[in-house]
């Protein structure tokens, strides 16, 4: 077995053997992902869908966390809602054409997303598809519907910079947030930044998202965090789970402290298994802030091992970014620790056989 402590990026061989699908490249050009999906989503064909009120996104997994994304991102700085849907069918009150119903699935053929779309052109709500293909983009050409398309090879959750950056572009040019191109690229500069710092090939002593995954092998992993980064915490526990094969769960302060934390105290041995990562932002809300702090404190003296991410940049977007970023190498680098290669997914294609013969 290969040691993680070997593993460098002088020897390509080890790192083969540990990831041969090449999970680690993904990761590492994620910035620039998030700008080709802005870019592509200034270009694509865009009809007048007249009059929006609210926006449905519906996806599943690493293709629903996109909609995730653009809803918290949205949710301080717009007055048009968007909802992520993560489920067969659609909300009751989805109905008409001022509902907005974003199908997203990356291979086409999720048969949740499927069932969004059919009934989504059931109540004559105005649609629009995301995908690289598949079914999905197939019938909506068929009802002339927008098929919005990208190119990519890897897992749907290696495509979240598309997932989220052309979704991002779609409300911009809807005139529902502003969005500039310095932003984008403000952001894409902090998340190269931060990768000088945490990338594979800085060595352990100098890489805080190296030593971070360290801490949490052999624990169970809760990941917190305020406001708009709950969906962030969410991806981190994604992640941790898809590419580690390690349990994973996220809590979203303030909420939190209304309950969970209560229970800290049985049993006390499983508590102690717990480590626990709070990620901070500089737009956390004031508040917020003191519940971290507060929080922290309490699973310390729970016995709980704690640890705190900071996001960087300065814009929001690049804040929730970098956090995203730093999430995907800790994951990854867990996964090195379990030996496990990060790419497949066994669970979800035995889940998938299994629907197949029912």
């Amino acid at each position: 077995m290969i040691k993680f402590s070997t593993v460098n990026m002088e020897n390509q061989q080890e790192l083969q053997q540990l990831d041969p699908q090449n999970m680690l490249a993904h990761i590492d050009t994620l910035p620039d992902q998030l700008l080709n999906a802005w870019d592509l989503g200034q270009t694509l064909p865009l009809p007048d869908f007249g009059t929006v009120k609210n926006i449905i996104v519906a996806g599943m997994g690493g293709s629903a966390i996109g909609g995730d994304l653009l809803s918290a991102y949205m949710r301080p700085l717009a007055d048009i809602p968007v909802f992520s849907h993560r489920d067969y069918g659609l909300p009751a009150w989805a109905r008409g054409r001022e509902t907005l119903v974003i199908c997203s699935s990356h291979s086409g053929n999720t048969e949740e997303t499927l069932s969004s779309f059919n009934k989504a052109l059931e109540n004559g709500c105005s649609v629009l598809t995301l995908s690289t293909g598949g079914k999905l983009s197939e019938i909506a050409q068929k009802v002339g519907a927008p098929a919005w398309r990208f190119n990519h090879q890897g897992q749907p959750r290696t495509a979240v910079g598309f997932s989220f950056g052309i979704l991002l572009a779609l409300v911009s040019r809807l005139g529902m947030i502003e969005t500039t191109q310095a932003e984008i690229l403000e952001t894409v500069n902090a998340m190269k930044a931060q990768q000088e710092k945490i990338g594979f090939s800085i060595a352990l002593h100098a890489n805080p998202a190296r030593r971070l995954a360290g801490q949490l092998v052999g624990r169970y992993v809760s990941i917190m965090a305020a406001g708009e980064n709950e969906v962030v915490a969410r991806r981190w526990k994604t992640q941790i789970a898809e590419l580690a094969k390690a349990w994973a769960q996220f809590e979203a302060l303030p909420e939190v402290d209304h309950n969970s934390l209560a229970g800290l105290q049985n049993p006390e041995e499983a508590v102690t298994k717990v480590a626990t990562v709070f990620l901070r932002s500089k737009y956390d809300h004031p508040r917020n802030q003191l519940r971290l702090d507060f929080t922290k404190q309490q699973c310390m003296l729970a016995g709980m091992p704690v640890d705190e991410v900071h996001a960087s940049g300065n814009s929001r977007l690049a804040q929730m970014w970098t956090l995203l970023h730093f999430g995907d190498y800790v994951s990854y680098y867990l996964a090195l620790h379990y030996q496990v290669d990060p790419t497949p997914i066994e669970a979800l294609v035995a889940l998938k056989q299994f629907l197949a013969g029912h």
